[in-house]
Protein backbone atom coordinates (compact mmCIF):
# COMPACT_ATOMS: atom_id res chain seq x y z
CA UNK A 1 0.00 0.00 0.00
CA UNK A 2 1.24 3.59 -1.20
CA UNK A 3 1.83 6.30 1.24
CA UNK A 4 -1.50 8.24 1.87
CA UNK A 5 -1.04 12.12 1.04
CA UNK A 6 -3.30 14.90 2.27
CA UNK A 7 -3.05 19.03 1.74
CA UNK A 8 -4.76 21.65 3.71
CA UNK A 9 -4.11 25.18 4.49
CA UNK A 10 -3.59 24.45 8.26
CA UNK A 11 -2.84 21.27 9.80
CA UNK A 12 -3.45 21.53 13.73
CA UNK A 13 -1.97 18.66 15.09
CA UNK A 14 -3.42 17.50 18.37
CA UNK A 15 -7.24 17.01 19.27
CA UNK A 16 -7.17 17.85 23.12
CA UNK A 17 -8.28 21.54 24.21
CA UNK A 18 -5.70 24.01 22.65
CA UNK A 19 -6.13 21.73 19.05
CA UNK A 20 -9.57 21.65 19.05
CA UNK A 21 -9.80 25.28 20.79
CA UNK A 22 -7.44 26.38 17.41
CA UNK A 23 -9.52 24.48 15.05
CA UNK A 24 -12.27 26.03 16.27
CA UNK A 25 -11.29 29.62 16.19
CA UNK A 26 -10.26 28.75 12.33
CA UNK A 27 -13.44 27.69 11.07
CA UNK A 28 -14.86 31.16 13.06
CA UNK A 29 -12.91 32.77 10.43
CA UNK A 30 -13.82 31.11 7.30
CA UNK A 31 -10.10 28.50 7.25
CA UNK A 32 -9.83 25.20 5.95
CA UNK A 33 -8.53 22.87 9.12
CA UNK A 34 -7.28 19.47 9.03
CA UNK A 35 -7.02 18.41 12.99
CA UNK A 36 -4.93 15.06 13.10
CA UNK A 37 -4.39 13.20 16.49
CA UNK A 38 -2.74 9.89 17.36
CA UNK A 39 -5.68 8.92 19.50
CA UNK A 40 -9.13 7.54 18.50
CA UNK A 41 -11.84 9.18 17.88
CA UNK A 42 -13.67 8.37 21.23
CA UNK A 43 -11.09 9.81 22.78
CA UNK A 44 -11.00 13.34 21.62
CA UNK A 45 -10.63 16.20 23.98
CA UNK A 46 -7.58 14.87 25.02
CA UNK A 47 -6.45 15.09 29.12
CA UNK A 48 -9.08 18.00 29.34
CA UNK A 49 -11.08 14.67 29.33
CA UNK A 50 -10.00 14.13 33.26
CA UNK A 51 -9.37 17.44 34.27
CA UNK A 52 -11.49 19.18 37.03
CA UNK A 53 -12.29 22.35 35.09
CA UNK A 54 -10.92 25.34 37.03
CA UNK A 55 -9.81 27.95 35.46
CA UNK A 56 -7.64 31.16 36.54
CA UNK A 57 -10.33 34.32 35.49
CA UNK A 58 -10.35 37.65 36.60
CA UNK A 59 -12.91 40.53 36.38
CA UNK A 60 -16.31 37.56 35.93
CA UNK A 61 -19.96 38.47 37.39
CA UNK A 62 -18.87 35.25 39.86
CA UNK A 63 -16.49 37.57 41.24
CA UNK A 64 -18.56 40.68 41.50
CA UNK A 65 -21.13 38.48 43.17
CA UNK A 66 -19.07 37.10 45.89
CA UNK A 67 -17.43 40.65 46.71
CA UNK A 68 -14.38 39.85 44.94
CA UNK A 69 -13.19 43.35 43.94
CA UNK A 70 -10.02 42.38 41.06
CA UNK A 71 -8.14 44.07 38.46
CA UNK A 72 -5.40 42.90 35.17
CA UNK A 73 -2.97 45.30 37.44
CA UNK A 74 -3.62 42.90 40.27
CA UNK A 75 -3.41 39.85 38.84
CA UNK A 76 -0.46 40.52 36.86
CA UNK A 77 1.27 41.69 39.95
CA UNK A 78 0.49 38.54 41.52
CA UNK A 79 1.65 36.60 38.70
CA UNK A 80 5.15 38.19 38.62
CA UNK A 81 5.43 37.20 42.20
CA UNK A 82 4.31 33.75 42.24
CA UNK A 83 6.43 33.24 38.57
CA UNK A 84 9.64 35.01 39.73
CA UNK A 85 10.22 35.18 35.79
CA UNK A 86 13.98 35.45 35.08
CA UNK A 87 15.37 37.96 32.36
CA UNK A 88 15.32 35.24 29.32
CA UNK A 89 11.79 34.63 30.40
CA UNK A 90 10.74 38.24 27.96
CA UNK A 91 8.13 36.27 25.75
CA UNK A 92 6.60 34.36 28.86
CA UNK A 93 6.36 37.80 30.06
CA UNK A 94 4.40 39.03 27.53
CA UNK A 95 2.12 36.33 27.21
CA UNK A 96 1.33 36.79 30.97
CA UNK A 97 1.22 40.36 30.52
CA UNK A 98 -1.89 39.29 27.67
CA UNK A 99 -3.28 37.17 29.77
CA UNK A 100 -4.02 39.38 32.76
CA UNK A 101 -5.81 41.83 29.86
CA UNK A 102 -7.82 39.53 28.23
CA UNK A 103 -8.82 36.68 29.99
CA UNK A 104 -12.08 37.89 30.72
CA UNK A 105 -12.64 38.67 27.43
CA UNK A 106 -11.29 36.35 25.37
CA UNK A 107 -11.54 32.86 27.44
CA UNK A 108 -14.64 33.86 29.64
CA UNK A 109 -16.73 36.03 27.49
CA UNK A 110 -15.98 33.38 24.88
CA UNK A 111 -17.00 30.48 26.44
CA UNK A 112 -19.68 32.03 27.99
CA UNK A 113 -20.98 32.78 24.60
CA UNK A 114 -21.01 29.16 23.80
CA UNK A 115 -23.10 27.95 26.39
CA UNK A 116 -20.46 26.70 29.51
CA UNK A 117 -21.23 28.40 32.45
CA UNK A 118 -19.22 28.60 35.89
CA UNK A 119 -19.91 27.15 39.47
CA UNK A 120 -21.37 30.63 41.54
CA UNK A 121 -18.86 30.47 44.29
CA UNK A 122 -15.32 31.25 43.22
CA UNK A 123 -12.55 29.05 45.40
CA UNK A 124 -9.59 30.96 46.45
CA UNK A 125 -6.58 28.69 45.80
CA UNK A 126 -2.67 29.12 45.55
CA UNK A 127 -2.80 31.88 48.24
CA UNK A 128 1.03 31.74 48.67
CA UNK A 129 2.93 30.98 52.01
CA UNK A 130 3.78 34.71 52.50
CA UNK A 131 1.50 36.62 50.43
CA UNK A 132 3.19 35.54 47.03
CA UNK A 133 -0.21 34.00 45.57
CA UNK A 134 -3.29 34.76 44.51
CA UNK A 135 -4.45 37.97 46.18
CA UNK A 136 -8.14 37.23 45.72
CA UNK A 137 -10.55 34.14 45.09
CA UNK A 138 -9.74 33.65 40.96
CA UNK A 139 -10.58 29.40 40.78
CA UNK A 140 -13.45 29.13 38.49
CA UNK A 141 -14.85 25.16 38.08
CA UNK A 142 -16.76 25.00 35.04
CA UNK A 143 -20.09 22.90 34.95
CA UNK A 144 -19.27 19.64 33.64
CA UNK A 145 -15.67 20.21 34.61
CA UNK A 146 -13.11 19.38 31.68
CA UNK A 147 -14.94 17.31 30.05
CA UNK A 148 -18.13 19.19 29.42
CA UNK A 149 -16.26 22.41 27.91
CA UNK A 150 -13.50 20.19 25.76
CA UNK A 151 -16.57 18.30 24.43
CA UNK A 152 -19.15 21.30 24.55
CA UNK A 153 -16.54 22.97 22.34
CA UNK A 154 -15.85 19.46 20.36
CA UNK A 155 -19.14 19.52 19.10
CA UNK A 156 -19.50 22.46 18.34
CA UNK A 157 -16.45 22.18 15.63
CA UNK A 158 -17.93 18.70 14.59
CA UNK A 159 -21.00 20.38 13.96
CA UNK A 160 -19.65 24.19 12.61
CA UNK A 161 -21.61 26.10 10.26
CA UNK A 162 -18.25 25.65 7.86
CA UNK A 163 -17.43 22.13 8.88
CA UNK A 164 -17.50 21.01 5.07
CA UNK A 165 -14.20 22.85 6.17
CA UNK A 166 -12.96 20.51 8.65
CA UNK A 167 -10.99 17.20 8.09
CA UNK A 168 -10.23 14.68 11.02
CA UNK A 169 -7.53 11.92 11.11
CA UNK A 170 -7.59 9.80 14.23
CA UNK A 171 -4.99 7.42 14.92
CA UNK A 172 -2.55 9.49 13.26
CA UNK A 173 0.54 9.76 15.00
CA UNK A 174 3.16 12.38 13.53
CA UNK A 175 6.68 10.66 12.97
CA UNK A 176 8.48 14.33 11.44
CA UNK A 177 8.01 17.39 10.30
CA UNK A 178 8.69 17.99 6.70
CA UNK A 179 10.88 21.28 6.10
CA UNK A 180 10.59 23.31 2.84
CA UNK A 181 13.25 26.06 1.53
CA UNK A 182 13.47 26.93 5.15
CA UNK A 183 9.63 26.71 6.25
CA UNK A 184 7.74 23.65 8.53
CA UNK A 185 5.47 23.03 5.15
CA UNK A 186 3.56 19.68 6.90
CA UNK A 187 4.14 16.05 8.62
CA UNK A 188 4.43 12.97 7.99
CA UNK A 189 3.57 9.88 10.10
CA UNK A 190 1.79 6.38 10.10
CA UNK A 191 -1.80 5.58 10.51
CA UNK A 192 -3.87 2.91 10.87
CA UNK A 193 -3.22 2.18 7.23
CA UNK A 194 0.29 3.00 6.88
CA UNK A 195 2.17 6.09 6.07
CA UNK A 196 1.10 9.02 5.36
CA UNK A 197 2.27 12.93 4.88
CA UNK A 198 0.28 16.29 5.25
CA UNK A 199 1.08 19.43 3.08
CA UNK A 200 0.08 22.50 4.72
CA UNK A 201 0.47 26.21 4.56
CA UNK A 202 0.75 26.72 8.39
CA UNK A 203 1.19 23.71 11.06
CA UNK A 204 0.33 24.33 14.79
CA UNK A 205 1.51 21.92 17.25
CA UNK A 206 -0.86 20.95 20.50
CA UNK A 207 0.88 17.88 20.88
CA UNK A 208 0.84 18.26 24.73
CA UNK A 209 3.79 18.22 27.06
CA UNK A 210 6.63 15.73 28.23
CA UNK A 211 5.33 14.82 31.68
CA UNK A 212 3.79 11.32 30.55
CA UNK A 213 7.49 10.71 29.95
CA UNK A 214 8.83 9.58 33.45
CA UNK A 215 12.47 9.29 31.46
CA UNK A 216 12.42 12.73 29.72
CA UNK A 217 10.92 14.19 33.50
CA UNK A 218 13.75 12.71 34.89
CA UNK A 219 16.18 13.96 32.18
CA UNK A 220 15.03 17.19 33.23
CA UNK A 221 14.54 17.08 37.12
CA UNK A 222 14.75 20.22 38.72
CA UNK A 223 17.13 19.68 41.99
CA UNK A 224 14.93 21.73 43.69
CA UNK A 225 12.56 19.43 44.23
CA UNK A 226 15.22 16.69 45.67
CA UNK A 227 16.53 13.61 43.18
CA UNK A 228 14.38 12.25 41.16
CA UNK A 229 11.65 10.34 42.78
CA UNK A 230 12.31 6.41 42.16
CA UNK A 231 8.85 6.48 43.26
CA UNK A 232 7.30 8.89 41.29
CA UNK A 233 3.95 8.96 40.40
CA UNK A 234 2.13 9.65 36.72
CA UNK A 235 -0.80 11.72 36.30
CA UNK A 236 -0.88 11.89 32.55
CA UNK A 237 -1.26 9.68 29.56
CA UNK A 238 2.20 8.49 28.29
CA UNK A 239 1.37 10.06 24.99
CA UNK A 240 2.27 13.12 26.06
CA UNK A 241 6.08 11.93 25.73
CA UNK A 242 7.86 15.21 24.27
CA UNK A 243 8.19 13.39 20.82
CA UNK A 244 7.55 16.43 18.59
CA UNK A 245 9.36 19.11 21.01
CA UNK A 246 12.67 16.60 19.43
CA UNK A 247 11.13 17.53 16.04
CA UNK A 248 10.70 21.28 16.66
CA UNK A 249 14.64 21.46 17.76
CA UNK A 250 15.64 19.44 14.37
CA UNK A 251 13.85 22.13 11.99
CA UNK A 252 15.56 24.86 14.50
CA UNK A 253 12.90 26.34 16.60
CA UNK A 254 13.84 26.50 20.33
CA UNK A 255 12.38 24.41 23.69
CA UNK A 256 12.76 26.06 26.77
CA UNK A 257 12.42 25.60 30.50
CA UNK A 258 11.10 21.98 30.51
CA UNK A 259 12.44 21.84 34.08
CA UNK A 260 9.77 23.80 34.87
CA UNK A 261 6.65 21.38 35.57
CA UNK A 262 3.66 21.72 37.63
CA UNK A 263 3.36 18.04 39.71
CA UNK A 264 1.92 17.44 42.85
CA UNK A 265 2.86 16.37 45.99
CA UNK A 266 -0.32 14.53 46.96
CA UNK A 267 -0.30 11.72 44.65
CA UNK A 268 -1.63 8.11 45.17
CA UNK A 269 -1.76 4.81 43.70
CA UNK A 270 -4.31 4.38 41.02
CA UNK A 271 -6.73 2.01 42.14
CA UNK A 272 -7.22 0.39 38.42
CA UNK A 273 -3.84 1.93 36.58
CA UNK A 274 -4.00 2.23 32.86
CA UNK A 275 -0.21 2.39 32.34
CA UNK A 276 3.66 1.97 34.62
CA UNK A 277 3.07 3.92 37.90
CA UNK A 278 -0.39 5.24 37.18
CA UNK A 279 -1.19 7.66 39.97
CA UNK A 280 -4.30 10.05 40.75
CA UNK A 281 -4.22 13.42 42.58
CA UNK A 282 -5.75 14.33 45.92
CA UNK A 283 -6.93 17.40 47.54
CA UNK A 284 -5.62 17.14 50.91
CA UNK A 285 -7.24 17.26 53.83
CA UNK A 286 -6.08 21.02 54.97
CA UNK A 287 -7.06 19.65 58.83
CA UNK A 288 -4.99 16.36 58.30
CA UNK A 289 -1.31 16.09 59.85
CA UNK A 290 1.17 15.73 57.49
CA UNK A 291 3.98 13.82 58.73
CA UNK A 292 7.67 12.58 57.73
CA UNK A 293 8.01 8.37 56.91
CA UNK A 294 9.01 8.85 60.35
CA UNK A 295 5.93 9.87 61.98
CA UNK A 296 7.09 13.08 63.05
CA UNK A 297 5.38 16.13 61.87
CA UNK A 298 6.73 17.94 58.99
CA UNK A 299 7.68 21.48 60.16
CA UNK A 300 8.78 23.74 61.45
CA UNK A 301 6.17 24.91 58.73
CA UNK A 302 3.75 22.89 58.88
CA UNK A 303 2.04 21.36 55.25
CA UNK A 304 -1.44 22.66 54.55
CA UNK A 305 -3.00 22.32 51.27
CA UNK A 306 -3.81 25.40 49.18
CA UNK A 307 -1.09 28.14 49.42
CA UNK A 308 1.61 27.01 47.48
CA UNK A 309 1.84 23.84 45.63
CA UNK A 310 5.19 24.58 44.38
CA UNK A 311 7.08 24.47 48.10
CA UNK A 312 5.03 21.22 48.65
CA UNK A 313 6.44 19.55 46.10
CA UNK A 314 9.77 21.07 47.35
CA UNK A 315 8.79 19.70 50.75
CA UNK A 316 8.17 16.20 50.27
CA UNK A 317 10.51 15.84 47.66
CA UNK A 318 13.49 16.37 50.17
CA UNK A 319 12.07 13.85 52.79
CA UNK A 320 13.95 10.42 53.42
CA UNK A 321 12.27 8.17 50.91
CA UNK A 322 10.29 11.00 49.47
CA UNK A 323 7.10 10.39 50.38
CA UNK A 324 4.84 11.59 53.31
CA UNK A 325 1.43 10.54 55.36
CA UNK A 326 -1.37 12.23 56.12
CA UNK A 327 -3.35 11.69 59.16
CA UNK A 328 -6.48 12.48 59.80
CA UNK A 329 -9.81 11.01 60.81
CA UNK A 330 -13.60 9.91 59.22
CA UNK A 331 -14.70 13.08 60.22
CA UNK A 332 -12.21 15.42 58.61
CA UNK A 333 -12.04 13.59 55.62
CA UNK A 334 -15.82 13.40 54.37
CA UNK A 335 -15.73 16.83 54.66
CA UNK A 336 -12.16 18.01 53.46
CA UNK A 337 -10.86 14.95 51.20
CA UNK A 338 -11.25 15.46 47.59
CA UNK A 339 -9.88 13.91 44.06
CA UNK A 340 -9.10 16.11 41.36
CA UNK A 341 -10.48 15.00 38.16
CA UNK A 342 -13.59 14.82 36.06
CA UNK A 343 -15.16 11.45 36.99
CA UNK A 344 -14.38 12.28 40.78
CA UNK A 345 -16.29 14.79 40.58
CA UNK A 346 -19.92 13.88 39.47
CA UNK A 347 -22.18 16.27 40.67
CA UNK A 348 -19.79 18.88 39.07
CA UNK A 349 -19.38 16.99 35.74
CA UNK A 350 -23.31 15.97 36.00
CA UNK A 351 -24.27 19.34 36.80
CA UNK A 352 -26.49 18.40 39.67
CA UNK A 353 -26.14 21.77 42.18
CA UNK A 354 -28.80 20.26 44.85
CA UNK A 355 -26.56 17.10 44.74
CA UNK A 356 -23.43 18.95 45.15
CA UNK A 357 -24.75 21.19 47.74
CA UNK A 358 -25.99 18.14 49.62
CA UNK A 359 -22.54 16.72 49.34
CA UNK A 360 -20.56 19.76 50.80
CA UNK A 361 -23.36 20.00 53.89
CA UNK A 362 -23.11 16.19 54.50
CA UNK A 363 -19.95 15.45 53.58
CA UNK A 364 -18.37 13.08 50.70
CA UNK A 365 -19.07 9.55 52.48
CA UNK A 366 -19.08 7.60 48.64
CA UNK A 367 -15.40 8.96 47.73
CA UNK A 368 -14.09 8.30 51.30
CA UNK A 369 -15.52 4.91 51.44
CA UNK A 370 -14.48 3.87 47.83
CA UNK A 371 -10.79 5.50 48.89
CA UNK A 372 -10.45 3.10 52.06
CA UNK A 373 -11.36 -0.14 50.04
CA UNK A 374 -9.91 0.38 46.78
CA UNK A 375 -7.14 2.29 47.42
CA UNK A 376 -3.68 0.59 48.67
CA UNK A 377 -2.15 3.90 49.52
CA UNK A 378 -5.31 4.83 52.03
CA UNK A 379 -5.44 2.91 54.97
CA UNK A 380 -8.04 3.26 57.78
CA UNK A 381 -8.17 1.65 61.39
CA UNK A 382 -9.65 1.87 64.99
CA UNK A 383 -6.90 3.15 67.25
CA UNK A 384 -3.65 4.52 66.28
CA UNK A 385 -1.76 1.41 67.18
CA UNK A 386 -3.55 -0.52 64.32
CA UNK A 387 -2.79 2.37 62.04
CA UNK A 388 0.50 2.33 62.56
CA UNK A 389 0.61 -1.29 62.18
CA UNK A 390 -0.64 -0.96 58.62
CA UNK A 391 1.45 2.21 57.56
CA UNK A 392 4.31 -0.12 58.62
CA UNK A 393 3.27 -3.04 56.50
CA UNK A 394 3.08 -0.57 53.78
CA UNK A 395 5.82 1.15 53.63
CA UNK A 396 7.97 -1.38 54.32
CA UNK A 397 11.29 0.50 55.08
CA UNK A 398 11.79 0.52 58.61
CA UNK A 399 11.19 4.55 58.89
CA UNK A 400 8.03 4.72 61.17
CA UNK A 401 8.23 4.87 64.94
CA UNK A 402 4.85 4.88 66.48
CA UNK A 403 5.91 6.46 69.77
CA UNK A 404 6.74 9.78 67.63
CA UNK A 405 3.95 9.54 65.76
CA UNK A 406 1.65 9.63 68.51
CA UNK A 407 3.39 12.34 70.37
CA UNK A 408 3.05 15.17 67.55
CA UNK A 409 -0.56 13.71 67.14
CA UNK A 410 -1.54 14.31 70.62
CA UNK A 411 0.50 17.73 70.76
CA UNK A 412 -1.47 19.07 67.80
CA UNK A 413 -5.32 17.90 69.31
CA UNK A 414 -3.88 19.71 72.69
CA UNK A 415 -3.27 22.45 71.14
CA UNK A 416 -6.89 22.46 70.10
CA UNK A 417 -8.16 21.74 73.14
CA UNK A 418 -6.88 24.60 74.95
CA UNK A 419 -9.44 26.88 72.84
CA UNK A 420 -9.52 29.23 69.93
CA UNK A 421 -7.98 32.12 72.39
CA UNK A 422 -5.01 30.07 73.07
CA UNK A 423 -4.22 28.45 69.81
CA UNK A 424 -0.38 28.77 68.79
CA UNK A 425 0.16 26.36 66.13
CA UNK A 426 0.91 27.70 62.50
CA UNK A 427 -1.47 25.01 60.89
CA UNK A 428 -4.51 26.31 62.85
CA UNK A 429 -3.43 30.16 61.90
CA UNK A 430 -3.70 28.73 58.58
CA UNK A 431 -7.32 26.83 59.34
CA UNK A 432 -8.33 30.26 60.58
CA UNK A 433 -7.44 32.04 57.46
CA UNK A 434 -9.12 29.14 55.36
CA UNK A 435 -12.22 29.51 57.23
CA UNK A 436 -12.73 33.28 56.62
CA UNK A 437 -13.71 32.53 53.20
CA UNK A 438 -17.42 31.14 52.34
CA UNK A 439 -16.38 28.83 49.77
CA UNK A 440 -13.80 27.02 51.98
CA UNK A 441 -15.28 27.48 55.38
CA UNK A 442 -18.28 24.65 54.19
CA UNK A 443 -14.85 22.27 53.45
CA UNK A 444 -13.06 23.10 56.13
CA UNK A 445 -13.37 21.61 59.53
CA UNK A 446 -13.64 23.84 63.00
CA UNK A 447 -10.31 22.39 64.51
CA UNK A 448 -11.05 19.05 64.40
CA UNK A 449 -8.84 16.91 66.82
CA UNK A 450 -7.07 13.80 65.00
CA UNK A 451 -8.01 11.45 68.00
CA UNK A 452 -11.24 12.49 68.93
CA UNK A 453 -12.61 8.99 69.79
CA UNK A 454 -16.30 9.81 68.28
CA UNK A 455 -14.70 11.10 64.81
CA UNK A 456 -13.21 7.74 63.44
CA UNK A 457 -11.75 5.16 62.21
CA UNK A 458 -8.52 6.72 61.87
CA UNK A 459 -6.80 6.95 58.63
CA UNK A 460 -3.18 7.33 56.94
CA UNK A 461 -2.47 8.32 53.33
CA UNK A 462 0.82 7.61 51.64
CA UNK A 463 1.23 10.77 49.73
CA UNK A 464 4.14 11.09 46.82
CA UNK A 465 4.57 13.15 44.25
CA UNK A 466 2.92 12.75 41.01
CA UNK A 467 3.75 14.00 37.35
CA UNK A 468 1.31 16.43 35.96
CA UNK A 469 1.98 19.04 33.44
CA UNK A 470 5.15 20.54 31.66
CA UNK A 471 5.35 24.45 32.48
CA UNK A 472 7.97 24.90 29.80
CA UNK A 473 7.95 24.08 25.98
CA UNK A 474 7.94 25.62 22.88
CA UNK A 475 9.13 29.46 22.70
CA UNK A 476 6.78 31.26 21.00
CA UNK A 477 5.66 34.74 20.42
CA UNK A 478 2.06 36.37 20.86
CA UNK A 479 0.87 34.57 17.58
CA UNK A 480 1.86 31.14 18.55
CA UNK A 481 4.91 31.49 16.20
CA UNK A 482 7.81 29.01 17.02
CA UNK A 483 10.96 31.07 17.32
CA UNK A 484 14.95 29.98 16.17
CA UNK A 485 17.62 30.53 18.36
CA UNK A 486 17.77 34.26 16.66
CA UNK A 487 14.17 34.98 18.08
CA UNK A 488 12.46 34.38 14.10
CA UNK A 489 9.80 32.81 13.24
CA UNK A 490 10.17 29.32 11.96
CA UNK A 491 8.47 29.96 8.94
CA UNK A 492 5.25 27.78 8.87
CA UNK A 493 5.63 26.40 12.52
CA UNK A 494 3.23 27.38 15.35
CA UNK A 495 2.13 26.00 18.99
CA UNK A 496 -0.34 26.08 21.55
CA UNK A 497 -1.55 24.77 24.93
CA UNK A 498 0.87 22.87 27.13
CA UNK A 499 3.21 22.06 24.18
CA UNK A 500 4.36 26.03 24.17
CA UNK A 501 4.51 25.94 28.03
CA UNK A 502 1.35 27.62 27.67
CA UNK A 503 2.17 30.41 26.00
CA UNK A 504 6.31 31.86 25.28
CA UNK A 505 7.83 28.85 26.43
CA UNK A 506 6.49 29.30 29.89
CA UNK A 507 4.03 31.45 31.11
CA UNK A 508 3.57 31.05 34.53
CA UNK A 509 7.41 30.87 35.51
CA UNK A 510 8.12 28.02 38.45
CA UNK A 511 4.85 28.92 39.72
CA UNK A 512 1.46 28.92 38.41
CA UNK A 513 -1.29 30.61 40.42
CA UNK A 514 -3.34 27.75 39.43
CA UNK A 515 -6.24 27.36 36.70
CA UNK A 516 -4.04 28.69 34.18
CA UNK A 517 -3.76 25.58 32.10
CA UNK A 518 -7.11 24.65 30.56
CA UNK A 519 -7.58 28.37 30.15
CA UNK A 520 -4.19 28.96 28.75
CA UNK A 521 -5.30 25.81 26.25
CA UNK A 522 -7.88 28.08 25.09
CA UNK A 523 -6.09 31.50 24.56
CA UNK A 524 -3.45 29.89 22.52
CA UNK A 525 -5.25 28.51 20.39
CA UNK A 526 -7.59 31.49 19.64
CA UNK A 527 -4.30 33.77 19.33
CA UNK A 528 -2.57 31.04 16.54
CA UNK A 529 -5.96 31.12 15.00
CA UNK A 530 -6.49 34.56 14.65
CA UNK A 531 -2.65 35.23 13.99
CA UNK A 532 -2.80 32.94 10.82
CA UNK A 533 -6.00 34.42 10.09
CA UNK A 534 -4.83 37.81 10.11
CA UNK A 535 -7.14 39.24 12.50
CA UNK A 536 -5.16 39.10 16.12
CA UNK A 537 -6.72 39.47 19.30
CA UNK A 538 -5.57 42.62 20.15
Amino acid sequence: MGIARYSCETLVIGAGLAGISTALELLDQGHSVLLLDAASRAQCGGQANDAFGGMLLSGTPEQKRNGIADSPELLLEDWYRAAQFQADDGWAMAWARAYAARNKEDIYDWLHARGIRFFPAVQWVERGNNGDGNSVPRYHVAWGCGRGVVQTLAGQLFEHVYRARLRTLFEHRVLGLIRRDGAVVGCSGRGPQGDFTVDAEHVVLCSGGINGNLERVRAHWDPVYGPFPENLLNGTDPRADGALHDQVQQVGGQVVKLGQMWNYAAGIAHPQPQYPHHGISLIPARSALWLEPCGRRIGPQPLVTGFDTHDLCKRIGHLPGQYGWQILNWRIAIRELAVSGTDANPYFRDRRPLRLLWQLLRGNRQLVRELIDHNPDVLAADSLPELATAMAVLARDGRLQPDLMRADIERYDAAIARGRRLHNDEQLRRLVQLRQWRSDRIRTCRFQRILEPNAGPLIAIRTRLISRKSMGGMLTDLHGRVLDAQGQQVPGLYAAGEAAGFGGGGISGIRSLEGTFLSNCIFNGRRVARGIANRPLE
